[in-house]
């Protein structure tokens, strides 16, 4: 049924930028339905639309127009229907329209809202950090929903950055992502080029040599001192593995792990215990791991075991607050087993 479909984008909602071949597609159409719309786009379209009830029970050579964002959601809601513009480009719209709903969010509440109003980049930046470490811990978490949640978040401080800089006129946040586009388009010439990557490794191989060749090439090019210890190791690694200087397989990053625990053994200490966690981190990567999300999600299902340890004391009569290390290992093996 939805074969004989065509769903219509209006553009952003804006009267002034809903495009033409919108409007003839609606002056074409025999039936014409649409969502609830401003008066202002019903009056541009010329003719009062039907009100869209059951997608499913749509008469045949039906036209829908809605915005774009609605549009692009009736449209994955019917994957056979027609789309005007074509389905990329509506998707490309609706992202657009949206996006730029949360840019106008920005600029008022940044005119309105007496915090927003006292905020610098250097104000805002530790929130930043707060909220890309929150989508990390929803990924290690594999919750989808929070994932998407925290994503907007973080969106949010990226636009609210922006702002900033645009009201200094050091750019926008279009300017931005403008090159920012360009930037990755060049860094992908296995894609948009005729360079050769067959692997994700090669991939990354290629990354590291046009970064550290465009930046002077050295090794450690542009290797942030404010990263935290474990994204700053990560990063160092990934730039001497782009000159060759990595481990060939998983078995020598783990057999140079064992070497320096047992350094550890010798010498307790702090210098010994940073080479453990630098050994550490060479065995992530041999096994194509992210170490933050590895030693988050240990971290995570720690909590999940003590928190039952706690519940199974409490059920067998004992407090695990009050309970000897030994007794509360037990009910930590315990929740562990349950777990």
């Amino acid at each position: 049924m939805s074969a004989s479909i065509t769903i219509v984008g209006l553009g952003s909602g804006d009267p002034g930028a809903v495009p033409v071949a919108a409007v003839e597609a609606s002056h074409e159409a025999r039936t014409l339905v649409a969502p609830e719309l401003a008066t202002e786009l019903i009056t541009l379209l010329g003719r009062e639309p039907d009100r869209l009830g059951d997608i499913g029970a749509l008469p045949n050579g039906a036209i829908v127009v809605a915005t774009d964002l609605e549009a692009h959601r009736l449209a994955q809601r019917l994957p056979d229907a027609a789309t005007i513009p074509n389905r990329s480009a509506l998707r490309t719209r609706a992202i657009a329209a949206a996006v730029g709903h949360l840019v106008e969010v920005g600029t008022h509440l940044r005119t309105e809202c007496p915090w927003d109003r006292e905020q610098t980049a250097a104000s805002i930046v530790p929130h930043t950090i707060e909220e890309a470490f929150e989508v990390a811990e929803a990924v290690a978490a594999g919750d989808a929903e929070r994932q998407a949640d925290e994503v907007g978040d973080l969106l949010f401080q990226a636009v609210f950055l922006a702002q900033l800089l645009e009201e200094t006129g050091d750019g926008d946040l279009g300017e931005i992502a403008d090159a920012h586009a360009s930037k990755l388009i060049a860094r992908h010439p296995h894609v948009y080029g005729e360079a050769v990557a067959e692997t994700a490794g090669g991939v990354r191989d290629l990354w590291e040599r046009q970064k550290r060749e465009g930046r002077g090439g050295g090794i450690f090019h542009e290797l942030p001192a404010g990263l935290p210890a474990l994204a700053y190791a990560t990063k160092a690694q990934r730039r001497a593995a782009s000159v060759g200087f990595e481990f060939a397989a998983a078995g020598d990053a783990l057999a140079k792990l064992d070497e320096e625990v047992g350094e550890l053994h010798a010498e307790p200490g702090d210098r010994e215990l940073g080479d453990v966690l630098f050994a550490c981190v060479a065995v992530a990567r041999s096994l194509k791991a992210d170490p933050e999300l590895a030693l988050r999600g240990a971290a995570q299902r720690f909590r999940a075991r003590v928190e039952l340890a706690a519940e199974l004391a409490a059920a067998g009569g004992e407090s695990f607050h009050e309970a000897e290390p030994a007794a509360q290992l037990r009910w930590y093996e315990e929740a562990k087993l349950q777990g």
